[in-house]
């Protein structure tokens, strides 16, 4: 196909490790390439400039079996990348370790509900030129070990912004979406070798240049989260960049933190909610983080039945979802609650045709579901399995929980195994549902079916969580911890309602406080009061849903870091 239509005009290169195209395509693992699609899918909707660079992992992430006792396994997703992308013509090397390792690639157009087209570039080494080991490189998501890492991101930053070039992509701004493609900056560095001996002698008005060309956001709020390389693997690994100091000096004595990396060629730093902007400048507070907030996808994360009675009252809501402002006073009652009814009979056929459970459709689905990890704390709701008990007798309700472990991480193995011996434990009393292999296309049917969406992280672990705010596209509240989004989006009893204090993360009092929520606030509504409950609905939508999207996200960034 021809690249002309997108390398004539100047474009932001937006480089992610992963980034979630549709539900079909597992280039994600979870909330950063869901973030990373909706970023690139409001770009096509607003007709931005943008081109994405990802890998192509022909692997995908994986595919999760979960056993009769709740052990997950895992299973190579594969996918072909040529029945939904178009093969490049271009190919490119970097070094790896002393060796060329050669990078082709694939041309994927993401379309927007108009005329706009954003193209999006799949890095894959699986290539004849490459020896068997190299061609592996871009096959799995966030696998293998420390070195395996080095070379995906060394293929992401370096091989990105070569390909871009080799593709005669005319590019004047690169958003790095985490530290995973901080290489790139240290590609613009060297390929304009006449600047290193000003570098070498301490002096920074060219590094001053790249960071005018750079934008980094960071999603982890936690310095332990943030990749790091021994130096003795990086100057193996990394090759072409020989000057051990000048990489010392910009990405730390130690190790080579990806985050440092990013951060010191940089102009524009931003966190991702207003809480995580102040714990990421606790961490790093010689940097200026800011903050811009979070969104997601209009179209993409309301059900058809929701976005119809949206098209009915608010024409052009999915091009500018402010217009979602007037859902308090305009929706009447009985369309929304027919309308999220709807999505509920889809939810529950989805859950008997894939567990064989019947779900009550009169009774609440309280809905969990993201990647599970000990901080994510899964299990809170079940802290207490005979106080669980006797308040589903009083005010019946379901479950239906989803997420991925890691495969390396142990600890939220044991989570899912835990959560089944709470089903096993709780059958006869509660209706709970384990959805496998968590998607896109699950999430979207979950944020749009269940009743309550529940999220209870460890304080100040969850930097945005856009999961409640895909929820609230649907007139579905949250019932959260006051974290990441969440602090800024809780309007008690009108947009949804709080799980314990901000600040303070104790894991009984987080418990007693959604006990105390569920038994006397939000099932006695959903039970007794439906008028209440939809105007919390509404809420959740007028004052949620058209703020938290990602149009308005992507018009910060053109105007606060593309555009300075």
């Amino acid at each position: 196909m021809s690249l002309k239509p997108y390398t004539s005009n100047l474009r932001v290169a937006y480089f992610s490790m992963e980034i979630a195209l549709q539900p079909e395509i597992p280039t994600y693992s979870g909330g950063l390439g869901i973030l990373a699609g909706d970023t690139l899918r409001s770009a096509a909707d607003l007709e931005l400039n943008m081109v994405g660079v990802t890998l192509v992992s022909r692997a995908g992430y994986f595919q999760q079996e979960i056993d009769s006792e709740g052990r997950q396994t895992e299973q190579a997703d594969w996918w072909r990348p040529e029945d939904y992308a178009s093969a490049l013509e271009a190919k490119i090397t970097v070094s790896i370790e002393g060796r060329s390792v050669w990078v082709g690639g694939w041309i994927y157009i993401l379309r927007g509900h108009t005329n706009g087209r954003e193209p999006v570039i799949l890095l894959d080494t699986d290539l004849a030129e490459n020896n068997e080991e190299d061609r592996k490189v871009t096959n799995h998501l966030y696998g293998g070990d420390e070195s395996y890492r080095l070379k995906q991101e060394i293929v992401l930053g370096v091989g990105g912004i070569r390909m871009l070039q080799a593709l005669g992509f005319r590019i004047f701004h690169h958003h790095m979406n985490e530290g995973h493609s901080a290489l790139l900056a240290l590609e613009l560095l060297h390929r304009n070798s006449f600047a290193d001996e000003d570098l070498r002698a301490g002096e920074t008005p060219y590094l001053a240049t790249i960071r005018e060309q750079c934008s980094f956001t960071t999603h982890t709020p936690v310095e332990a989260g943030h990749d790091k390389f021994h130096y003795d693997l990086v100057g193996r690994m990394l090759t072409d960049f020989s000057d051990l100091k000048l990489l010392k000096k910009l990405a730390g004595e130690d190790r080579m933190n990806m985050t440092r990396l990013a951060l010191n060629l940089s102009e524009t730093i931003n966190g991702v909610t207003k809480r995580h902007a102040q714990v990421s400048r606790k961490i790093f507070p010689e940097y200026a983080v800011r903050a811009i907030n979070n969104g997601v996808h209009p179209a993409t994360w309301t059900c058809k039945p929701m976005a119809e009675l949206f098209d009915s009252y608010f024409p052009g809501w999915q091009h500018e979802p402010e217009l979602l402002v007037r859902a308090d006073c305009c929706l009447p009652d009985e369309l929304i609650w027919n309308a999220h009814g709807l999505a509920k009979q889809h939810l529950l056929e989805g859950i008997e045709k894939i567990t064989g459970q019947r779900f009550d459709p009169t009774l609440p689905v309280l809905g969990f579901a993201r990647r599970m990890t000990a901080y994510k704390r899964p299990d809170l709701l079940f802290s207490d399995i005979d106080r669980l008990a006797q308040l589903a007798r009083e005010h019946p309700f379901q479950i239906v929980l989803a997420g991925k472990a890691h495969p390396a991480d142990h600890g939220g193995k044991r989570l899912i195994e835990n959560l089944h011996n709470y089903m096993r434990q709780l059958k006869g009393v509660v209706s709970i549902a384990f959805l496998p292999n968590y998607s896109m296309a699950t999430a979207q049917a979950l944020v749009a079916g269940v009743d309550v969406w529940l999220n209870t992280p460890m304080q100040p672990l969850e930097a945005s969580g856009t999961s409640g705010m895909k929820a609230a596209f649907n007139g579905v509240p949250s019932l959260s911890v006051l974290d990441g989004w969440w602090i800024e989006g809780c309007i008690e009893g009108l947009t949804g309602w709080a799980v314990g204090e901000a600040n303070q993360s104790d894991a009984a009092r987080d418990a007693e406080s959604l006990y105390h929520k569920l038994e006397h606030v939000v099932l006695p509504m959903y039970s007794q009061r439906r008028d209440e409950w939809i105007k919390v609905m509404k809420g959740s939508i007028s004052k949620n849903a058209a703020f938290f999207n990602s149009h308005r996200m992507m018009r910060r960034y053109v105007t606060e870091a593309y555009i300075r």
